[in-house]
């Protein structure tokens, strides 16, 4: 173990599962009532006594709750979660294949898994349970990259990193309120996982057990809980809510991650539900480190003690609870104040016939398009002759490939305009809103 990650393990050696020993408190809402933390802990504990024994287990749970139980028991039980990126057969087998000594947990069998798996069992509930401590240095989680960039990733994560990351993450989006948070995003995503598995755990938030997609769903969702009311989204999501005539119960605010978001959509998501849009920066491989009201500043503000050292190819950024320093791909501009600047990602920066830009940028003045409901431009393979080409699909109800390209030529230089360009009905975005690249140049074969 690192000599970086050394000293705040010995001054926390174990952590308890809740941040605090109110049992009263409301954690979750399940069909419009209310669930109190003695019953969760109730109904982890149950649990954690029936789980097989292993190592580790793939939580597929789909309701909320009962993931964050499963989360909870797989922990007290001193096993470690496996979040897969995406919920194919192939993906979770390809992990079950990398960690032999796992199962899936899941609310129903899964007929095209081969390994073991242990269905959610109905849980009765009786007594109170004693409050669980989880050792600081117990790897609670192994999270996996979207696969965006190649191959997905796996990145183990301490419960007591996590606890400590969810205690800024507590900071900036309660504020010393108890919000009631709504959530787009699952809970097998990191930024999921955080915002609303850990953060009910680690603060006095609470979660809805549902995983609302539409935008009627989601308006359902958030009148199913109290105010103050935190919508947990995507730039995806608030795009499709702002093409939207559903409206919306109060906001308290809306937290949106996993993509960068239009400083324009941040503020017509701040005039249509007045409300604030809080962005916040992270990665599956640190968790959530920086946050902006991105209407307002362009500039990231950094959590406390986490630091950023500009490299060549990227950046290394260091925190008191990391056991390395870790590397990210994002360009970055030291700022006074503990901010920064984002410039782009290494992998994103482009040099064709001289010209330089880049792919966010690029993207920005696609999504600009008058028209163009979603779409993205990506690389494709170099091949043979070592030249970048571009390539795009656009969901633009109305218009042709023609216009598309019409529209670009006329914001970006001919030398980036991506060929070949294809209109589709929709693009192939997972669950958290990514775009696998896997499964982009799939979609585009099919086009």
């Amino acid at each position: 173990m690192s000599a970086i990650i050394e000293p705040f393990l010995e001054r926390t050696p174990a952590l308890p599962l809740l941040a605090d020993d109110d049992l009263l408190r409301c954690i979750a809402w399940r069909d419009g009532e209310a669930v109190s933390a003695g019953a969760f802990l109730a109904d982890v504990a149950a649990l954690a006594a029936q789980l097989p024994s292993a190592r580790h287990a793939v939580n597929l749970c789909e309701e909320r709750y009962r993931f964050i139980v499963g989360f909870c028991a797989v922990a007290v039980a001193g096993q470690t979660s496996l979040l897969p990126a995406t919920r194919t057969p192939q993906a979770i087998a390809d992990v079950q294949g990398a960690y032999p000594d796992s199962y899936v947990l899941a609310e129903h069998a899964w007929a095209a898994l081969p390994g073991r798996q242990f269905v959610f069992p109905a849980l009765p509930r009786s007594g109170i349970a004693a409050m669980p401590a989880i050792a600081a240095g117990h790897t609670v989680a192994v999270g996996f990259t979207s696969g965006s960039t190649g191959a997905p990733r796996a990145h183990p994560k301490g419960w007591g990193a996590v606890c400590a990351s969810s205690a800024f993450n507590a900071g900036v989006v309660c504020n010393g309120d108890a919000p009631n948070i709504v959530a787009t995003v699952p809970a097998q995503h990191m930024y999921g996982l955080e915002m609303s598995v850990l953060l009910p755990l680690r603060s006095r938030a609470a979660i809805h057990a549902g995983h609302p997609f539409f935008p009627a769903d989601i308006a359902f969702a958030l009148a199913q809980v109290p105010a103050p009311r935190t919508l947990v989204t995507t730039p995806h999501h608030l795009r499709a809510l702002l093409r939207d005539a559903t409206r919306l119960p109060a906001l308290h605010a809306i937290i949106s991650a996993t993509s960068p978001l239009d400083v324009e959509l941040a503020r017509g998501a701040e005039r249509r539900y007045a409300t604030q849009v809080l962005e916040l920066f992270g990665s599956t491989e640190t968790c959530v480190i920086a946050q902006r009201r991105t209407a307002r500043d362009e500039p990231w503000q950094l959590y406390t003690g986490v630091e950023l050292h500009p490299q060549p190819d990227g950046t290394l950024v260091h925190a008191p609870y990391f056991a390395a320093p870790t590397p990210l791909q994002d360009i970055v501009e030291l700022l006074p104040g503990h901010r920064f600047r984002l410039c782009g990602r290494n992998g994103d920066l482009l040099e064709i016939a001289g010209k330089r830009a880049s792919l966010g940028d690029l993207n920005r003045k696609l999504l600009a398009i008058s028209g163009v409901n979603d779409g993205v431009i990506f690389q494709l393979d170099a091949g043979d002759s070592g030249v970048q080409r571009l390539a795009a699909l656009v969901v633009a109800p109305g218009l042709g490939p023609g216009q598309v390209c019409d529209g670009l030529r006329a914001a970006m230089d001919p030398v980036f305009l991506p060929r070949p360009l294809r209109v589709v009905a929709a693009l192939p975005r997972n669950a958290a809103g990514k775009l696998p690249r896997v499964a982009l140049l799939e979609a585009l074969r099919k086009a």
